[in-house]
Order: C-alpha cells, then structure tokens, then sequence
C-alpha cells in the first residue's frame, strides 16, 4: 500500500499540527520521525522518507547509527545528524530514571516470573558505570534441572550493550535454591571470563517461590 503524501494529509491530521493540539504521546512512530525531519525531497515525501526510517528503528532500535540512516533516500548529512542526536538526547535523560542495583534484593522484583517457571532460565541483566540496570536478557532457557550457558553466549549481550558490569539470574523449579556445583563452577568460569573482558561480574541469584540465595554473598566465587 503506498505512503500516503504529507501535502495530501489535511493540515489539522499532520503531525506537528497535532503535536501542537494533542502532544506527541497521540502520534504513531513514523509521525514522530515526521515531525522531526520536517519535509521531505522531490519525488520522496516526508511520509515515505519516516516508514523507512521507522522500518530501520524497527529492525535495529538503539542501535541505529548515522551510517545507517544515510543510506535511506532522502536523508542526508544533517538529517542523519539530527536524528542520531534525538536519540542520544533521549537515551541520556532516560538513563537518569534507571534501576540502580546495590544488592541481590534491589533484583528481585525484576525476576517474580521467574519464580513458578517449570523449566530453568538463565538471564543476564546488563548494567552501566552507575550501577544502573541498561537491559535484562534471557540467555536460555533449559529444562527442568538444567539451563546450560556458554561464556560467549553470556556476554555478547553485555559487549552490545557496552555493559560495566553484569548480574545474573536463574530460577531453579524444584524450589530449593540451594547452588549445585554446577552453579558454582559456571559462575567461576563466568566470572573469570568478565575479568578478561573487562565486565565485571557483580552477582549471581537463585530464586525460587521459597527465596533465593546469592553466590556472592556466600562468598562461592
């Protein structure tokens, strides 16, 4: 179905007018990249040019760059560094509200439901310089007593994000949250691959509807 043309849209329906009427929250993504980028080019209308800016925030969200958008017909130099500067913009006041972590707890209500699952889940939370949580990440998911993890797959979420730091946490089904060797070991294992990539591994939770228990408040790694 083709793009409807802005200068086709009535005045009142485009996106700054109604911005201006009802605020942003009542625009659609591609209307919000309209009224940032303003008009588009001949043959190219500004509508065209924000589904396809918005297909590309769809498929790469935050990691968007200005390479990428300047390889979209229609946006040039200052376009593209208008756009990346928007999202950086957005991305540093947004940070101020995030989670910080001090202790196992602070995680806890992050992870309620992971607490009746019936298979193991392993999941990584990836956090900045601050202490403050970036994203949660599930790494895999395993049976009922088992949830293998590998060191590359662990941490390839964390160099993506440009992680500081790093807890993680799985569930374990049977209710007992007591580690097994197992946990013990991979944690060890996870723990020196950190200190080589420079990611520093803070905790490692076990929880279950009973509690949970922290690897490193037990001093295990």
């Amino acid at each position: 179905m083709a793009v409807k043309r802005m200068r086709d849209t009535d005045k009142i329906d485009r996106p700054r007018e109604r911005i201006a009427a009802a605020g942003p929250e009542v625009l659609k993504n591609h209307e919000l990249v309209a009224a940032i980028i303003g008009k588009g080019i001949p043959g190219h209308d500004v509508n065209a040019i924000a589904t396809d800016i918005t297909a590309l925030l769809d498929e790469k969200g935050t990691g968007v760059t200005y390479n990428d958008l300047v390889e979209i017909q229609g946006i040039g130099d200052s376009r593209a560094s208008q756009m990346v500067a928007s999202f950086e913009l957005a991305r540093r006041y947004l940070t101020r509200s995030k989670t910080t972590i001090s202790r196992p707890e602070d995680i806890l209500m992050m992870t309620t439901d992971l607490l009746h699952k019936h298979q193991e889940y392993f999941v990584a939370f990836t956090l900045n310089g601050a202490g403050e949580i970036i994203h949660r990440h599930t790494i895999t998911k395993g049976t009922l007593t088992h949830s293998p993890v590998h060191p590359r797959e662990v941490f390839a979420p964390a160099l993506i994000d440009r992680a500081a730091s790093v807890i993680f946490v799985h569930n374990h089904p049977s209710g007992n949250t007591e580690p097994s060797d197992a946990d013990i070991a991979i944690t060890r294992t996870l723990a020196e691959a950190g200190d080589i990539l420079g990611i520093r591994v803070l905790d490692h939770v076990i929880v279950a509807a009973t509690g949970h228990t922290s690897l490193k408040e037990r001093g295990l790694f």
